[in-house]
């Protein structure tokens, strides 16, 4: 069960990657090279600091609606580059991996040791 718990927190971390692409192909969309580059780099340095494990401002709140907020701007800005089956499919499978990852076997991969 552990090699299925490491496959899905695998496909997690592949969702964020996907999202920071998602944002550049925006970028590119929108027209400007500059937002090719500053739409991932924005979106990898909110998820640092808001939804990563690690995150300095973080909480039960705030990195749900963080999670929900880039892959939601992520699955919209492939939806208006006019890649529909892209954004569709981003949504769904972000729906779906980070799901799974909220399994108790899932979490206990993850979770903080305990010191003695």
């Amino acid at each position: 069960m552990a090699g299925l718990g490491w496959l899905v927190l695998a496909l997690v971390f592949l969702d964020e990657v996907l999202a920071a692409v998602a944002a550049g192909v925006w970028g590119a969309h929108a027209g400007a090279v500059v937002l090719a580059v500053l739409a991932p780099v924005a979106v990898v340095a909110v998820w640092w600091a808001f939804a990563s494990p690690k995150a300095r401002w973080s909480g039960p709140v705030v990195r749900p609606v963080v999670k929900v907020l880039v892959f939601g701007f992520a699955s919209a800005g492939l939806w208006v580059s006019g890649h529909h089956t892209a954004a569709v499919s981003l949504l769904v499978f972000s729906v779906v991996v980070n799901a799974l990852a909220q399994l108790p076997s899932v979490r206990a991969l993850v979770a903080e040791p305990v010191a003695p």
